[in-house]
């Protein structure tokens, strides 16, 4: 019973990622030629967003515990956004002057990675 709710939030909770960082990434696109849209709020969405891949990586552990089995290459797109995270992050220093640009198109990108994910976990 318990396994059968923890596919169903793992599941949902693919979107809330997905959506997140799709918007995330749009923000920073934008705010990288509007510059009132340089704000706090959009690295705290970022971080929140980023931090959503994290929880989702999580609740797939959960459920491999389980004894739930995912397809081949599903697990392995979580773990490639967790270290494609990572990477951006460590950028930030070099490009900071298009570091809205390195976040917008890395928000697009985990975006990708989590339909990618979605699409061959099915």
């Amino acid at each position: 019973m318990l396994s059968l709710l923890l596919v169903d939030i793992h599941k949902s909770w693919a979107w809330v990622a997905i959506l997140s960082n799709a918007l995330a990434g749009l923000w920073a696109l934008a705010a990288h030629k509007i510059t009132p849209l340089r704000t706090r709020a959009l690295w705290w969405f970022t971080g929140a967003a980023e931090f959503s891949i994290f929880i989702q990586v999580a609740l797939g552990v959960a459920l491999v515990n389980k004894g739930h089995v995912f397809k081949q290459f599903h697990a392995f797109y979580g773990f490639v956004a967790i270290m494609a995270i990572a990477i951006v992050y460590s950028y930030r220093h070099q490009l900071k002057s298009r570091v809205y640009l390195l976040y917008g198109f890395g928000g697009l990108f985990f975006m990708g990675l989590g339909i990618r994910a979605m699409l061959v976990g099915q």
